[in-house]
């Protein structure tokens, strides 16, 4: 159950670094100088944001060309303007208003949605709000990776759109947008192929003249200057005024009967205005269309993920359609099955190293029941400081592991010892625990201690660090008044069981009494 109730994700997404990014799609088709003018709108719109310091923005010229995107790098004030800090107190106790250090906290989540509901009242443009990436995983930023396969471009572009509108309506999810858009405007070519067999033409001399002349190659010639003894590429295309108009192409000519003659271009095909996709993904052979979004404060990856997975069965989509997770979720469900065989592989290692040490197979059970019993604690402590189960605090349950285990290694080990000086076992047990239970506390102070400065620190980076110190803290001190109670207990009943197999084997059957 606590499992369950504490939120998962992949890293954690609420990481103050002073900085963020703004993703701007907008209408295909559109031109370069109106996206640049978009663009414009839209830094205006950042730079009257409070907090917003500088603005960084980029028209196209992504890895796939596209004109209508644009990206925007926006750094905000520092911590120590928008965070509570001493220097912070003080200077607002000069000022005679000591309360507006605490009303002007603001993180850098406030100041993204603050961002994200200004400019959705820009139209005609799809913005997300996303944090810079503290690693680079593949496959872009993006925190929400939903993907449809199929094999009709039609059909995917219409469960895309009612993925996405579910998704919208589910709640925690923002700045949703799909990958495939059938808006496009493109001028198409229509050969009439018994016409074009008659005259001798071929559709790859067709392709060829309309790609060279109007797409433009890339190297038709070299050009030298004498002078400078540089080499220039010379790029041949047709001058913008006749490549603009369908009735202008129909004027160009291309070869007919193996290059013997010309034809012009309207005699062997017409042009039909239409639309089609910008841009044709695929994943294992199959078309698909990817849902991408981001999560709304107080929810996590994990149940979005799991939400959209009932939205897209709800759809009842054919057989042939199917979903896949990529991206940070892809890596949430890797990470935490490698991280249980990382657990069972720790489990296995300090059990042999345990045995090897005590010469016993019975003491290290003992001491590994205190792992168990200090992850309900871990999920405990997740859970009241609302926090979440991610990567760095997954690390943090190996560190836990690590630390809760000396405890019992400290009672169990004195308890051997004194018995072996022939202390009874009942006194032993009692001995030992008050022996150590100074050091185990010693210990355990030192730990919490050296651990508080990673909980309560403040800066760039903050609450990745905050989510290891929580689940060490919380589980080691929760797990300790337990863990002294359990082992000494637990210590009787295994040193009982001991006793028991070691009392059946020396009266196993023996051999036939001589006479």
């Amino acid at each position: 159950p606590l499992y369950s109730w504490v939120r998962q994700e992949y890293t954690p997404t609420d990481v103050d670094e002073a900085e963020f990014e703004v993703n701007v799609s907008g209408p295909e088709g559109a031109s370069v100088a109106s996206m640049d003018r978009a663009m414009a709108e839209v830094e205006r719109v950042l730079r009257e944001t409070p907090h917003v310091r500088t603005v960084l923005a980029t028209t196209g010229g992504s890895f796939l060309g596209q004109v209508s995107r644009g990206d925007v790098f926006v750094r905000i004030a520092p911590h120590s303007e928008r965070r509570f800090s001493l220097g912070r107190l003080l200077e607002c106790l000069r000022a005679g208003e000591p309360s507006r250090a605490w009303r002007e906290i603001t993180t850098q989540r406030d100041v993204m949605v603050d961002v994200r509901r200004r400019l959705a009242q820009i139209p005609h443009l799809r913005c997300s709000v996303r944090n810079s990436p503290s690693f680079n995983i593949g496959g872009g930023n993006f925190e929400i990776d939903f993907s449809i396969l199929g094999p009709d471009l039609d059909a995917l572009n219409g469960y895309g759109e009612e993925l996405r509108a579910r998704a919208l309506n589910l709640g925690g999810i923002v700045d949703a947008d799909t990958t495939l858009r059938l808006s496009t405007p493109e001028l198409r070519t229509v050969i009439d192929r018994d016409r074009a067999a008659a005259l001798g033409v071929e559709v790859a001399d067709v392709a060829d003249t309309l790609r060279v002349l109007v797409g433009g190659d890339d190297r038709a010639s070299r050009f030298r200057d004498r002078e400078l003894g540089e080499d220039y590429d010379v790029v041949l295309r047709l001058r913008e005024t006749d490549r603009v108009a369908a009735e202008r192409l129909g004027e160009l000519h291309v070869p007919a009967n193996g290059g013997t003659g010309l034809v012009r271009l309207d005699s062997v095909a017409r042009f039909e205005e239409a639309v089609g996709a910008s841009r044709i993904d695929r994943m294992d052979r199959q078309r698909q269309v990817s849902l991408r979004a981001s999560v709304a404060p107080g929810y996590a990856l994990a149940d979005r993920l799991a939400a959209l997975r009932e939205a897209s069965a709800a759809m009842n989509m054919p057989a042939a359609y199917t979903t896949r997770v990529s991206g940070r979720g892809r890596e949430l469900e890797r990470t935490f099955q490698e991280f249980l065989w990382a657990f069972s592989l720790s489990l296995v290692l300090m059990y042999v190293i345990l045995a090897s040490q005590f010469e016993s197979l019975v003491h290290p059970l003992t001491i590994l029941l205190s792992l168990p019993l200090s992850v309900p604690f871990a999920l405990l402590s997740l859970y009241w400081t609302d926090s979440t189960l991610n990567l760095y605090s997954a690390l943090g349950i190996l560190v836990l592991f690590g630390v809760v285990k000396k405890n019992s290694i400290l009672q169990i080990d004195h308890t051997n010892q004194l018995r072996a000086r022939g202390l009874e076992r009942h006194a032993a047990i009692l001995e030992a625990n008050r022996d150590r239970l100074r050091p185990i506390l010693m210990t355990t102070l030192a730990l919490v201690a050296g651990m508080l400065p990673l909980a309560v620190g403040s800066g760039p980076g903050a609450e990745e660090r905050r989510a290891v110190a929580v689940v060490v803290i919380g589980g080691q001190t929760l797990s300790l008044l337990l863990t002294l109670i359990v082992t000494p207990v637990a210590y009787t009943y295994f040193d009982d069981l001991g006793r028991l197999f070691t009392r059946r084997r020396a009266s196993g059957p023996r051999g036939p009494t001589p006479e």
